[in-house]
């Protein structure tokens, strides 16, 4: 592999999955101001919206939870043409 190119910065970093507080650590280069505690020890920390513990594909569910809402402004906005 050519020398130089690769970033020098990897270090271990926890991701945290939001739907389902599921936490694993991996090295990355990611920059994060945030931090989380694990086993005593602190990472720098990135949330994920979904990740393999979460994901229909991998978990077998057929439906994905909704974090930002979508559904809920979907339903709000069409409202006003729904038939009594």
């Amino acid at each position: 592999m050519k020398k130089g190119i690769h970033p020098d910065n990897y270090r271990m970093v926890a991701f945290k999955d939001m739907s389902n507080e599921d936490v694993f650590l991996t090295r990355s280069t990611v920059d994060t101001k945030e931090t989380l505690d694990v086993d005593g020890v602190e990472y720098p920390l990135v949330k994920l919206e979904i990740s393999r513990t979460s994901h229909p594909f991998y978990t077998g569910k057929s439906k994905l939870i909704d974090a930002a809402g979508r559904i809920d402004k979907f339903k709000n906005k069409y409202a006003k043409f729904k038939k009594d």
